[in-house]
């Protein structure tokens, strides 16, 4: 039974390793009466320290702001980059989709049913609404932004203007088709999923599972990260592969592709609003459940 006098919160920092700092939260969590739920850490190789913490605290305003306060004083103290989330509140989702929608259908029915606690507050595509007719999109504002070389610019800016009015938290790119430019990739950061087919060795374009039936291979996968000034290149949060063999045809690795690819994006999406993954650089930690 849920206790409407707790909110559970998740904190998530990182800093320089040193001595001390898993005694200081704790203490600080122990002093304003939180009980801790789950901690996970990790003490990195490049010297930085990784720690995610789930607790309870009282719906005391007075217990929240001393707390608050205290994990600012901890954090000039250790040099920590934090957050603190209240998990309760589900996090604002962008989706944005080309004409390849199994992915968008994907997190669409992972929402519906609740396994996915996100808020859709809007759908944004290069191809009209009316091919998307087949998909159950309840009440969620559809936005039809085609690209073009001549229109990139300008419907960038409308783009943007939609991520500020529906208050985005996160952009999803579920298959979408279109390069976002610098300017707009560097005021998303660390706020943009995309899913992104991986293979060994890799294949850009289109028709890349026809190349990986071309070159014979062996394995097929898909790779969900956060979208960088370098194509495709952003911090992975989540892969997955499956094997496949000369029996199968363009047909079968494509089918094969989709599943991995909504498989791999759901679980990058849950992945980060339930506050499991913290960037460190180029890379990632993954705290998994």
């Amino acid at each position: 039974m849920t206790n409407s006098n707790i909110t559970e919160y998740v904190l998530t920092l990182s800093c320089p390793d040193q001595p001390g700092i898993v005694a200081a939260i704790s203490t600080g969590l122990f002093e304003a009466k939180a009980n801790i739920l789950e901690s996970q850490q990790h003490d990195d190789p490049s010297g930085r320290f990784f720690m995610r913490v789930v607790f309870a605290l009282e719906n005391q305003s007075e217990l929240y702001e001393w707390l608050y306060t205290r994990l600012e004083a901890l954090a000039g103290q250790f040099k920590m980059t934090w957050s603190l989330h209240n998990r309760s509140k589900r996090r604002r989702v962008m989706l944005m989709v080309s004409k390849m929608d199994h992915c968008l259908v994907d997190l669409l029915y992972r929402w519906r049913i609740g396994e996915l606690p996100i808020e859709p507050v809007a759908i944004v595509a290069n191809y009209p609404k009316e091919d998307y007719a087949h998909i159950e999109m309840k009440d969620i504002p559809f936005y039809y932004l085609p690209i073009t070389k001549e229109t990139k610019q300008e419907q960038e800016q409308k783009l943007w203007d939609v991520i500020k009015e529906t208050r985005t938290e996160l952009v999803v790119l579920a298959r979408y088709m279109q390069i976002l430019s610098a300017d707009m990739i560097k005021k998303l950061p660390g706020q943009c999923i995309n899913i992104h087919h991986s293979f060994l060795p890799g294949f850009k374009g289109a028709k890349a599972y026809h190349q990986a039936f071309a070159r014979g291979v062996k394995l097929i996968g898909a790779t969900a990260h956060y979208v960088t000034e370098d194509l495709d290149e952003g911090p992975i949060i989540e892969q997955d592969v499956e094997r496949v063999s000369h029996r199968d045809v363009p047909e079968d690795l494509v089918r094969k592709g989709r599943d991995i690819e909504r498989r791999v994006l759901a679980k990058a999406v849950r992945y980060h609003i339930e506050d499991r993954v913290i960037l460190n650089g180029s890379k990632t930690v993954i705290f998994a459940d």
